[in-house]
């Protein structure tokens, strides 16, 4: 991986992070300066312990096996959200 590219997996035994938490994770990793962020969704057996042990973080959308597309739009609207709650968009599930 990259200098300033922080690797995130999307994996059933990750971190189930709230809206809120994944855009402050964001946050942290924006002001240190990362130009990037990779999301990583695995195969049909996951990812390997390897994979595992080099990612910044291991991210679940719970326990459940999701198909691939759904994945893609469940992250999608995390990212969306955790961008408009940066922004300081007013956030209906804060506080």
């Amino acid at each position: 991986m990259q200098a300033g590219t922080f690797a995130v997996l999307l994996d059933e035994k990750g971190e189930a992070l709230s809206s809120m938490e994944l855009a402050r994770r964001l946050e942290q990793w924006r002001d240190r300066g990362s130009r990037e962020v990779r999301f990583v969704i695995g195969g049909a057996d996951g990812h390997s312990p390897e994979e595992r042990a080099t990612a910044d973080l291991l991210l679940s959308f719970g326990p459940a096996t999701w198909p691939h597309l759904l994945v893609r739009a469940m992250l999608a609207e995390q990212l969306f959200r955790a961008t408009s709650i940066l922004a300081k968009h007013p956030y209906h599930r804060e506080g």
